[in-house]
């Protein structure tokens, strides 16, 4: 009797410390960022332009990352039940390529390259109860050899509707998604530069 009520403790210690407000019992949960709107869609391109996205190795895996900012905000952790669809560069590389009519870089005959070089990508807790989607990093364009000639920093929040792995999914999609806008305005003042108009007609 005693060892059976000593094994029930423990079964009872380990369901404690695998549960929590972001893990628990719940199915695995696979998120990616939804069909695109289609009146996010540009026109079609006279002259094709290439997108490439890099992101550190720290995120380029499956796991939804949060940071708990008002506790430590260095440490970078993954929601246990939730997971990309695939490696995030990878999906915001097809979201950016639907919404803005860029082709994958080393496919086609691009003229130029739009690499998109992503620094964070989280869920960034700033309380308990509060939370944004954050996508940090930089935009540079890139000329038929290979050379920068234009430079966009990035720097996006976007509010959680809910502090979990989907208000996390939501806000960095809204995210995501602002960034195309940005990039079709920053277009819009490169296409009237010498040094980059050539890129765009």
């Amino acid at each position: 009797m005693a060892k059976l009520l000593v094994l029930f403790c423990c079964l009872l210690l380990a369901g404690c410390f695998t549960s929590g407000k972001r893990g628990g019992d719940a199915p695995l949960a696979i998120y990616d960022f939804g069909p695109s709107r289609a009146e996010a869609m540009v026109a079609q391109r006279r002259v094709p332009l290439a997108l490439e996205v890099r992101a550190p190795l720290w995120f380029d895996t499956m796991g939804i990352d949060y940071r708990l900012a008002y506790v430590d905000a260095a440490r970078l952790r993954e929601y246990a039940k939730a997971r990309w669809a695939g490696p995030p560069a990878l999906l915001l590389q097809q979201r950016l390529s639907q919404q803005l009519r860029l082709s994958p870089s080393g496919q086609g005959q691009a003229r130029c390259l739009l690499r998109v070089e992503i620094t964070e990508f989280s869920q960034v807790f700033s309380a308990p109860t509060a939370s944004q989607g954050v996508v940090q990093g930089r935009v540079v364009l890139l000329d038929r050899s290979r050379r920068q000639v234009a430079e966009l920093p990035v720097n996006l929040e976007k509010t959680a509707v809910t502090q979990d792995a989907r208000g996390g999914v939501g806000a960095l999609t809204e995210a995501v998604d602002q960034l195309a806008v940005d990039l079709r305005a920053w277009e819009g003042v490169l296409t009237d530069k010498p040094l980059t108009g050539a890129c765009f007609s």
